[in-house]
């Protein structure tokens, strides 16, 4: 059998602890492909990483041997640099969202992959989140006709506060320096590229962002964005100034609608019976380290076949969309998408 690629985790918080490692090492599918054999990360944590030993940077670990991947677990604020660098390494790399929030930045990454000749992947792991499958099943086999209307309702209490919690007083999310965004960036992205999935990209973005709840935090707590496809729109209200914690993703069609809330999924199709399917024990935290391990099968797949045109594509449709909204809420008017 083929050996392992061998990979550098880059950042030690809270998604490289709870999500990105655990799928490394106790996925067997994903350990037979992919193995972590180092970390990276400028401000050493306190708690070991599993028994990784740490690096201040790449150029540090080069005692680890030869390394084909890096697995960049860090706020977006460093993407764009931590990803030229790897580039430039020559190693592929799998990046956390966003990996890029503009489309010329997107377009800068995309030029140095394949200059590289090397792979430019996202975690856009949400893609398999087992409600998402079934709900997107529905859609494009036609259980509902053609589709017009989407609604993406994302609300939380306050922004994640990571591994170090709400000790540490304003959680990095919530710090324009580090995020770059406020929960549009943070929970939108996951949403933006799930609406490209099935609908491809609109004609134009408005957006309105204000702060509501988190007069400390300097990022936007609540988004409210219309993404305009001229025959059919999806529209986002996402905050983190709720009272409670709930998620809803709606899409109504000619004949009949589909609903995910919490962790139902309901199926109303006008010309027959109602079918709801519960995924609540598969969308408990404890999961999400099986949705990884299958992106990181696709990740694999794609170093195997040395191509990431679809990839570095996803990157710069997500980064677009991203651009237009924040512009569109920055100067008040509707965006075109070219």
């Amino acid at each position: 059998m083929t050996p392992p690629r061998r990979g550098v985790l880059i950042g030690a918080g809270g998604v490289a602890r709870l999500a990105h490692l655990p799928a490394y090492v106790h996925d067997e599918s994903t350990a037979l492909r992919l193995q972590i054999v180092g970390a990276v990360d400028t401000h050493p944590p306190t708690t070991p990483l599993d028994g990784l030993t740490m690096y201040p940077s790449l150029d540090a670990a080069k005692d680890l041997g030869p390394v084909d991947f890096v697995d960049i677990c860090t706020p977006p604020s460093t993407h764009k640099a931590l990803t030229l660098d790897a580039l430039a390494h020559g190693l592929h790399v799998f990046c956390e969202k966003p990996v890029a929030v503009t489309r010329a930045a997107a377009q800068e990454l995309s030029a140095a992959a394949r200059a590289a000749q090397r792979v430019l992947f996202p975690c856009h792991q949400y893609r398999q989140n087992p409600a998402w499958v079934a709900m997107r099943r529905c859609i494009e086999e036609g259980t509902i006709g053609r589709w017009h209307l989407a609604e993406f309702n994302v609300y939380r209490l306050a922004a994640d506060g990571g591994v170090a919690g709400a000790a540490t007083g304003t959680p990095w999310r919530a710090r324009q320096s580090e995020s770059m965004g406020g929960i549009l960036l943070d929970h939108g992205t996951h949403l933006l590229y799930l609406l490209v999935d099935v609908a491809g990209m609109p004609a134009s973005v408005t957006a309105q962002m204000t702060t509501l709840g988190h007069r400390g935090y300097d990022v936007e707590d609540t988004a409210h964005v219309l993404v305009d496809y001229g025959d059919r729109a999806a529209s986002f209200t996402l905050t983190w100034a709720a009272r409670e914690r709930e998620n809803r993703i709606r899409f109504i069609g000619d004949r009949g609608s589909v609903e995910w809330t919490g962790g139902v999924v309901r199926v109303l199709p006008s010309d027959a019976p109602a079918v709801t399917t519960d995924f609540t024990a598969q969308l408990d935290k404890r999961e999400y380290a099986g949705w990884m391990s299958r992106i990181l099968g696709d990740f694999a797949d794609a170093m195997d076949r040395g191509e990431s045109a679809a990839s570095l594509l996803e990157i710069e449709q997500v980064a677009t969309l991203l651009e237009a909204a924040y512009r569109s809420a920055s100067e008040g008017r509707r965006i075109v998408i070219a």
